[in-house]
């Protein structure tokens, strides 16, 4: 392995270990921006110690809105406040035009009851937010926004972190590192935990040590009824159950969760780059490779179209070890595809230094690290996306492989001017280690996981945005007779038709009736929450 021909600064610079796959985009799952239920529950719940008629009312005055705000630890920000155009937009600039009736930001548990509450009373759609990263826009619409980042501390005691459901990851990883500890993850920096921990969260770190669902050993939850909950393996189990994959926005609102850690080991990082010409022999090569890798090392296959930049056919990789033993295996790699790389690169780093530079935030402080907001130092853009998910049981036929070339070969005739491909995440490991109904990720026999993804800017226009959907749908379409028929539920498709079985399988069915027993009245809803 020649370790010159890069050096690490400007392999940095360079972007090449840059991870599109491995909830780089993950949706913080949220609820939906259905419209406000007119149902007249009497359902009767408790907040704050006192029992409440639940029955809905009209639409709240701006008396009941000033008794809110008044009621919050937090701050309640509405339609007409200074802050209010910025803090009613999320991640992807695709919803920019919801305008929720306000944002409750919730500093503890009692503001999420008092909010939940109020919702109900007002028959108000109440909506979860961590990070504001739905792919489908759930964590925003036209209800209640209960956004929960005010509660972002982390504490590691022992081998567990008690982690608040509005930590962004970065923060996270940052927290734990400083106590010689890790959590798995994903890799966007500004998702929130909650979110992706809720619906699984596939990260670099996964075949060795889980999913971040695998971690959860505690949940703390406000349910529909405005009851606060811990659950856990004894407490709740059924609902503790549900929260390690059923996705968020479907069972009540977290505050917090008890997370698994480990102590961090020695890391090594590769990247390898090949020809255009090569990107069949790559994917071929990677998906009998990664299939018998050793749990320590967590790779990807990335076929993207780059605009001017061309197309790329590139795999990067983490191996939780030393150096020496990653070079010999991406060398075995290099030898199964045939032809020399034209960017090849080993080198070993920290555990939080891995983290920033698979955020994309190599030469980033954690500061720097975060979403542009007024007052913040954050540099990092909103961006409009629209993905597709899919996971392969085993290495698709030439034919197959031929369909997954020929869809990024399109994309890139088809939008030039755009970023995206197919990126995909191999599996196996610890991940599939746990059985399919242990817990409510039910995706547990795959080979590895495929986002198809599209990214552009503010100002694209309605006929570029059809086209990316229209290239979506087709290599969907092209690409279904490899696949199993499942799909991320983190990567939330509001295009798929059977949704409920792609995301939940054979855990469908225990899912519907945990939803029932804890919402039955439906009031945490959307378009793709899993039906009582």
């Amino acid at each position: 392995m020649d370790d010159s021909a890069l050096s690490r600064r400007a392999f940095l610079r360079h972007g090449a270990l840059t991870v599109i796959g491995a909830s780089t985009l993950a949706g913080c799952a949220g609820s939906g921006s259905a419209p406000a239920s007119t149902s007249k529950s009497t359902t009767r719940f408790t907040t704050t110690g006192t029992t409440l008629d639940a029955q809905a009312g009209g639409p709240p005055t701006v008396a009941d809105w000033a008794e809110l705000e008044h009621a919050l630890s937090g701050r309640l920000v509405r339609p007409g406040s200074s802050s209010y155009e910025s803090t009613r937009l999320v991640y992807d600039l695709r919803f920019d035009s919801a305008r929720p009736a306000a944002i409750a930001y919730c500093a503890t548990p009692t503001d999420v009851q008092r909010t939940i509450d109020f919702a109900r009373r007002h028959a108000i759609t109440p909506t979860p937010r961590c990070g504001g990263h739905s792919y489908a826009g759930y964590s925003t619409g036209s209800g209640l926004i209960i956004d929960v980042t005010p509660m972002n501390r982390v504490v590691v005691n022992g081998r567990t972190a008690r982690v608040d459901a509005g930590t962004r990851l970065i923060d996270l990883y940052t927290a734990v590192a400083g106590r010689g500890v890790l959590v798995p993850g994903g890799s966007c920096p500004t998702v929130g935990i909650a979110g992706l921990a809720l619906g699984g969260g596939v990260g670099v770190l996964g075949r060795k040590y889980g999913l971040t669902t695998d971690a959860i050993e505690e949940v703390t939850i406000v349910t529909a009824d405005a009851r606060v909950l811990r659950v856990g393996p004894t407490t709740e189990s059924d609902l503790y159950w549900a929260c390690r994959g059923g996705g968020g926005g479907n069972f009540g609102v977290v505050t917090s969760l008890h997370l698994a850690t480990h102590p961090i080991p020695p890391l090594a990082l590769f990247t390898l780059e090949f020809p255009w010409a090569a990107a069949g022999d790559l994917f071929h090569a990677w998906t009998h490779w990664i299939a018998k890798a050793p749990d320590e090392l967590w790779s990807n296959c990335l076929l993207l179209s780059a605009g001017v930049g061309g197309l790329i056919a590139r795999s990067t990789g983490v191996y939780v070890g030393e150096t020496s033993s990653l070079t010999g295996l991406v060398n075995e790699l290099v030898t199964a595809v045939g032809t020399a790389p034209t960017t090849n690169f080993v080198g070993a780093d920290t555990y939080l230094r891995a983290m920033f530079v698979e955020a994309g935030c190599a030469e980033l402080t954690l500061a720097q690290c975060q979403l542009t907001a007024p007052g913040s130092a954050g540099t990092l853009a909103r961006s409009a996306f629209a993905a597709k998910s899919a996971y392969f049981a085993k290495t698709p036929p030439h034919v197959g492989i031929a369909a997954i070339t020929s869809a990024v070969e399109r994309f890139h005739s088809e939008l030039p001017e755009l970023g995206g491909g197919l990126a995909f995440d191999g599996l196996g490991g610890a991940i599939n280690a746990v059985a399919p109904g242990a817990t409510a990720f039910v995706h547990r026999d795959s080979l590895c996981q495929l986002q198809m993804t599209a990214n552009w800017g503010s100002g694209t226009d309605s006929s570029t945005a059809a086209a990316v959907h229209r290239w979506l749908a087709q290599s969907a379409s092209s690409l279904a007779p490899y696949t199993n028929g499942e799909a991320y539920q983190n990567y939330i498709d509001p295009t798929l038709a059977d949704w409920e079985h792609a995301y939940y399988g054979r855990n469908l069915r225990r899912l519907r009736s945990i939803r029932r027993r804890y919402d039955p009245d439906s009031v945490f809803k959307f378009a793709q929450a899993i039906p009582a």
